[in-house]
């Protein structure tokens, strides 16, 4: 059984996509050694999605700091010793790792980078929903603000949903799922749960369409498809291999093939190409036609994680994560949830 309710967010046309910075090596290497003395100098560190640009996570690496995908990001922060993390990615992820690390300050570029996902489940209605149906489990990615899953019985990343959802659905639970109606609707066809579905998407992956998608495998009839779950229904069903970032980094290590389609955001090429330096990468097409943002292939709240941004943070200490105190204790207990149940699965 899966169920819809009406979209509530439409549209990014609005979101101006940064242009990228240029450097010349050295320009990059002072950009580089002058954040790295500030890092130094406030005890802190960089964590960086795969998402984000890959100078930023060219400087992430070269600072000892971390990439990686949004679960890998909030473990690490916890874990490291640094008093201060930088953030590097959209606001959900710094309000994980304030959650996760509330003794910690945590900073990024930016507070206005976000997510369609996010802004597409706001909380007074997600609220309602909830009071609608107490008969469900609820269950929501990350990709939500820290008072949606302060709402939640449970979180989950694009790496750990299935089984997550499996492990309930066993259970005899009914679920309801928010915000991403592509990722819900690729659990429910994998586990057969009874859930009932938030509709929200991603804009990055909501572009990518299954024809496009056909015409440049007939281009390289050879090339394995990597598809994110926040995909088409119709897109995931020409993929070699559905998974999450790390996930998809994994599959282009993993398959024969030498060269491979990959329908997520662009910037996860920086990661695959260092795994896998002898495979071809092809970048799957957006639907032009069709698309809901004029930058399809790359996120632009992503893209507003600049060095500029990034040094202006550290140096004055702007853009500071705050959560509610009591919104981050609720919140915590579905998220606590997930990485219990990540351990038993060594993930």
């Amino acid at each position: 059984m899966s169920n819809l309710i009406p979209m509530l967010f439409t549209q990014a046309d609005a979101v101006a996509k940064p242009a990228p910075m240029i450097l010349s090596e050295q320009e990059k290497a002072s950009w580089f050694a002058r954040i790295q003395d500030e890092l130094v100098q406030h005890h802190a560190i960089i964590i960086a999605h795969y998402y984000t640009s890959p100078l930023i996570q060219e400087l992430a690496q070269a600072t000892g700091g971390f990439i990686g995908d949004s679960l890998e990001m909030a473990r690490w922060g916890k874990q490291h010793d640094a008093t201060t993390l930088i953030v590097a990615g959209v606001r959900f992820m710094g309000e994980s790792a304030k959650i996760l690390s509330p003794e910690k300050r945590v900073l990024m570029p930016t507070l206005e980078a976000n997510c369609s996902m996010d802004i597409g489940c706001p909380i007074e209605e997600f609220d309602a929903f909830c009071d609608a149906h107490p008969d469900r489990v609820v269950v929501v990615y990350a990709n939500t603000s820290a008072a949606v899953k302060a709402r939640a019985d449970w979180m989950v990343t694009s790496s750990i949903a299935v089984p997550i959802i499996e492990h309930l659905d066993g259970l005899g639970k009914k679920i309801l799922f928010a915000p991403d109606r592509h990722l819900g609707r690729y659990i429910q066809g994998k586990t057969g749960a009874d859930m009932l579905l938030w509709q929200s998407s991603c804009i990055v992956h909501d572009a990518f369409k299954a024809n496009t998608l056909r015409q440049l495998k007939a281009q390289y009839p050879d090339a394995a498809v990597l598809v994110h779950p926040e995909a088409h229904h119709d897109v995931i069903a020409l993929a070699d291999s559905v998974g999450s970032t790390t996930q998809l980094i994994k599959a282009c290590t993993q398959l024969p093939n030498q060269q491979f389609i990959v329908a997520t955001e662009r910037n996860i090429f920086y990661k695959m190409q260092q795994a896998a330096p002898n495979k071809q990468l092809i970048q799957a097409p957006a639907d032009e036609a069709n698309a809901t943002c004029r930058s399809c292939i790359h996120c632009p709240w992503m893209a507003m994680n600049s060095l500029e941004a990034l040094e202006r943070a550290l140096l004055t200490g702007s853009n500071e994560i705050q959560v509610d105190p009591q919104i981050a204790k609720r919140a915590l207990i579905p998220l606590n949830r997930m990485m219990e149940f990540a351990k038993t699965l060594n993930l």
